[in-house]
Formats: structure tokens, sequence, C-alpha cells
């Protein structure tokens, strides 16, 4: 029996370095990031132009993901920043080149 391997995403985006933070869940993230990147979803995303990849983290199942982000947003803003830089000190856009 074959038996495929699924990846989930927990996602952080922003609109710029230090600015809005926006924390999502997808099962594809370039797909994900095309949508936010051409404004293809209504919401707190589009509203504040959240289209740029701040930090993302990989899971195997959709739970996980799902009880990382909920645990996340109830962060407090400085330890989300705090994430994010450890591993993207600049805020670079990590979708940049996809």
């Amino acid at each position: 029996m074959y038996k495929t391997t699924h990846q989930y995403y927990l996602y952080i985006l922003s609109n710029k370095y230090n600015g809005t933070l926006y924390i999502g869940i997808t099962n594809n993230l370039e797909r994900r990031m095309f949508e936010h990147k051409n404004q293809l979803i209504d919401g707190f995303s589009k509203k504040y132009k959240l289209n740029r990849l701040v930090y993302f983290e990989t899971f195997q199942y959709i739970t996980d993901a799902i009880r990382r982000e909920k645990n996340m947003k109830k962060w407090k803003r400085q330890w989300k920043i705090n994430l994010i830089e450890e591993e993207n000190k600049n805020w670079s856009d990590l979708s940049k080149h996809w």
C-alpha cells in the first residue's frame, strides 16, 4: 500500500520590517503566497498589504499546525518578533525567489 506524506505550513507575513503581522496555515505555501502577493484573498492580509513571508514552519499533521497557529495567535507581539528574528534577522521575503 502506498502512503502519501502531507505537509502543512504555519507562516507569518508582514508588510515591512517590524510591520503588521499575520499568522496563517496552508497545505501549499507557494500557492498561498501567490494568492497573498496578488491580493486574491479578501480580509486582513489584503487590507494591510501583507505579502512578505518572514517565517514559516512545516508540519506533517494538520492538527499540529492548527494547534501551533492558535497558540501563536495568543503570543505577545514581541515574542513573535523574537521568533522571526532568530531565523530572519532582516525580515527578508523568504518567498522572493519562488
